[in-house]
């Protein structure tokens, strides 16, 4: 028997594996940090029978909640990650699973690698509707890339989607390959429409160097990304920099920073009430949004999410917050689980990388329901 996580996004310890019954694993820390939560590693085994996986050290991890209620992703292919029996006990998260095979991966939620971000990139450039444009490098000298979608023009809106900044929240990238797919789509009226009218700047992710170390929330330096905009390094943080650089440069008139939840078991969004400018524009902004989101999808919902900010005392270190008081425009942080929807449950995938996608083809919709009003 081996366990392995010697590859892009691996992360595991293995403190025992010597009987299917008894395989006992930790999750590693992000680099420079006590963040981890994030897990992804590949069982080898020749036993036919039944394998019991103690993950040991899940209470103190960043999320402890996040466990309850869990369920573990696996795949046989790196394709298809459906659901395995799971279950806290004892503070140790409990996976049992019978493979089916010799070799099966595990992890927190379906990966998104590096290779398959990369063939995001150039799959999207090869429409001949999108431009790849290099805003600069991370720590770890990966490229930092931007899609630009759609042509420059006088009075054509700005929409940011930026997604990723913690690594760990893969189901923030298979988001934006679901926008992607149906912005990129030449008979969608839908996209045909916003394509007129605008122009996306697309960071499909935000964090390369923690995606591949196995990170569940910061970058190679153990800075989290999503606390670092209001004053942003080329030492510590370049890549929040050079995107707000270029949002600098370019302008925004709408933000969607898209992430995962933990402990959450559903869709929803996180606005701008807080910050110091807000006004009875970006509410109306904000209330027209999440209108069109509940009509065009049963994924999404409104009455569970995150405490709201009161008057003027947002967190502007945040992506969305920044965004929202810098250029006085709709700004979302936009949240999907680790576990399933609550409100509409699926046994055998939970919240998955598909549903993740489809998430994003629909928020298009809720996108050209405000676009004529964003400026």
């Amino acid at each position: 028997m081996k366990i392995t996580c010697n590859f892009d996004s691996g992360n595991i310890e293995v403190i025992k594996a010597e009987h299917p019954a008894d395989i006992q694993l930790a999750i590693r820390k992000d680099h420079n940090s006590d963040f981890y939560q994030w897990f992804h590693f590949r069982l080898h085994s020749q036993s036919t029978e039944p394998h019991t996986i103690r993950i040991v050290n899940v209470k103190d991890s960043a999320y402890p909640d996040g466990w309850k209620g869990y369920q573990a992703v696996a795949s046989y292919d790196r394709e298809n990650w459906f659901r395995v029996e799971t279950q806290l006990v004892n503070d140790e998260l409990v996976i049992t699973h019978y493979p089916e095979a010799e070799s099966v991966y595990f992890a927190y939620f379906a990966p998104y690698s590096y290779e398959r971000h990369m063939d995001l990139l150039h799959q999207a450039q090869s429409s001949g509707m999108a431009q790849i444009v290099e805003l600069g490098e991370t720590l770890d000298g990966r490229d930092m890339s931007m899609l630009v979608v759609g042509e420059p023009a006088d009075g054509k809106k700005k929409i940011w989607i930026t997604a990723r900044q913690h690594p760990g929240e893969s189901m923030a990238e298979w988001f934006v390959e679901g926008l992607l797919d149906r912005l990129l789509d030449e008979d969608d009226g839908v996209a045909r429409t916003l394509l007129e009218k605008a122009v996306f700047y697309i960071v499909p992710n935000m964090n390369p160097d923690g995606s591949v170390r196995g990170h569940l929330r910061t970058n190679a330096a153990g800075v989290n990304l999503n606390r670092e905009w209001q004053t942003p390094s080329m030492e510590k943080s370049p890549e929040v920099y050079l995107v707000r650089q270029q949002m600098l440069e370019t302008g925004v008139d709408m933000l969607l920073d898209v992430h995962g939840d933990e402990n959450l078991p559903y869709n929803f969004v996180a606005g701008a009430e807080g910050v110091p400018s807000y006004n009875a524009k970006m509410q109306q902004l904000e209330t027209s949004f999440k209108d069109a989101m509940l009509l065009v999808t049963p994924e999404f919902q409104t009455e569970f999410g995150y405490e709201l900010d009161a008057p003027g005392q947002a967190n502007l270190t945040i992506a969305s917050t920044w965004v929202a008081e810098q250029f006085k425009c709709l700004s979302y942080t936009l949240e999907m689980p680790f576990k399933d929807n609550a409100n509409l449950p699926d046994l055998a995938y939970g919240w998955s990388d598909v549903r993740s996608m489809k998430l994003g083809q629909d928020s298009l919709v809720a996108i050209r329901a405000v676009v004529d009003q964003l400026r």
